[in-house]
């Protein structure tokens, strides 16, 4: 049977648009460079699109995911200082989120701001990343943030499903023990990227873990069908924090959950029974006292 050059070309095109997998990221890069002055506008412009293209192009996984699987996120990163001819100081602050079973709402997962970032950036020169080596802070860092998206929504649909992609991240860190840069190493600070996933693999942060499960799982996307199991489910999963706050109190790894989560245990908890609500900020005045204000409003 012979067939033509256009079914041919067709064929070959439904194959290939068939088996494309999107990447996992779908991540807004910013780089605000306003701090800067005197600087090339174009080489910030060149920068975020390398950044971005790198982020959201290179494949973090084995795993297939559709496009609107992708996980949502963002970078920001503030330039503050040009320290060289192509090196900066900045911060980078990374959100992420995940979608509740259905919902269109989006629950946040991460908000970091990483205060110790600087990098060497020569446009037109590619961003190269190996797990298995430091090659550059510019790409070490922002791998480590992609693996650490990843491994902290997986831990959400399934109970320590980020193990491996944690793994990842903490070999990224055991990578760059001999750099200049500073956030990899214990004692550069007690709130670093050493410590984030220190703390998350550790065996007596096991109840954190369980709680990222629960909560969102057996929590969240359970209040379709029933508000009050979710938020019973979402209730017994911050006393699991407080099981880690109790051996390791002020860790580092459960500020970041309540970073992310403040606001929304707080509309969680709005419309709960008066000794729920009593119950709850009892329980977060004690393992987190940096929202004290904004728990209040569970008093009222």
């Amino acid at each position: 049977m012979k067939i033509s050059i256009t079914t041919l070309l067709f064929l070959l095109t439904f194959t290939i648009n068939t088996v494309t997998v999107a990447q996992e990221l779908n991540c807004r890069v910013q780089v605000n460079a306003n701090q800067v002055q005197g600087s090339v506008t174009r080489v910030f412009e060149s920068m975020e699109s390398d950044i971005r293209d790198f982020v959201n192009n290179k494949q973090w996984t084995n795993d297939e995911f559709k496009s609107e699987e992708r996980i949502k996120c963002n970078m920001l990163i503030t330039i503050s200082e040009k320290i060289g001819t192509d090196r900066y100081s900045a911060t980078i602050q990374i959100t992420s989120s995940r979608p509740t079973f259905n919902s269109d709402y989006e629950s946040p997962i991460l908000n970091i701001k990483d205060q110790n970032f600087d990098f060497q950036y020569l446009e037109n020169t590619p961003l190269i990343f190996s797990p298995d080596q430091f090659r550059s802070n510019l790409t070490s860092v922002l791998a480590y943030y992609a693996y650490l998206i990843i491994a902290y929504d997986y831990d959400t649909f399934s109970l320590k499903g980020g193990d491996y992609y944690f793994s990842i991240a903490q070999q990224i860190v055991n990578n760059a023990q001999n750099t200049a840069s500073s956030g990899w190493r214990a004692f550069d600070s007690d709130r670093n990227r050493y410590w984030i996933v220190e703390n998350i693999l550790a065996g007596n942060f096991v109840p954190l873990r369980e709680a990222l499960y629960n909560y969102h799982r057996l929590g969240l996307d359970k209040m379709y069908s029933s508000v009050i199991e979710g938020r019973t489910s979402i209730a017994s999963s911050i006393e699991l924090i407080k099981k880690v706050h109790q051996t390791k109190p002020n860790s580092y790894a459960v500020q970041i959950f309540f970073q992310a989560k403040a606001d929304e245990i707080i509309n969680v908890f709005s419309a709960a029974s008066p000794q729920e609500k009593s119950r709850m900020y009892t329980v977060l005045q004690s393992i987190d006292p940096g929202n004290i204000n904004k728990y209040n409003k569970l008093k009222n």
